[in-house]
């Protein structure tokens, strides 16, 4: 039986999404477990605010401001013909951003899906586009033999 507040109403007492009432009216044992059926998405662990709430809007949101304003301007290098420096730019933040989601509590917009995920998607992409950069032609950074050898395999006859 619920128990009356102090206004006298008998509503039940809902102290967060897993304890709210089942449809008999019973609060619902607290557990850990999933539930059957989501009504709803829940924001990602970290997904937080990375300042507080009463902070302006671009101070929460920090890291996501670093990693696009990096991005960016390793897009707008590019398209000035600075071509290495601009997409090792964007490897970069996307590394960055990887550090950040893994060090940081709270990274605001920065968290897309889990923890993990973002980790090993933002540095796997950073990674690659980096190696890309490296071996950007003419006179690249890092050579890598076996490339030509798959690229001539797979484009002769």
């Amino acid at each position: 039986m619920p128990a009356e507040d102090a206004r006298g109403s008998a509503e039940p007492t809902v102290r967060d999404a897993i304890s709210a009432p089942d449809a008999e009216g019973r609060p619902r044992r607290v557990t850990r477990r999933f539930p059957l059926f989501t009504k709803d998405t829940a924001r990602p662990e970290g997904g937080g605010r990375a300042a507080a709430g009463d902070a302006p809007a671009p101070a929460r949101q920090w890291p996501m401001l670093v990693v696009l304003s990096a991005v960016a301007l390793g897009l707008l290098l590019t398209a000035l013909d600075v071509l290495r420096f601009g997409t090792l730019l964007i490897g970069a933040a996307l590394l960055a951003g990887a550090v950040m989601r893994w060090a940081l509590p709270s990274v605001g917009m920065l968290a897309v899906r889990s923890r993990f995920t973002d980790i090993v998607t933002y540095g796997v992409l950073g990674l690659v586009i980096s190696l890309l950069a490296l071996m950007i032609q003419p006179d690249p950074l890092l050579k890598m033999p076996f490339l030509k050898d798959i690229l001539h395999f797979t484009v002769t006859k």
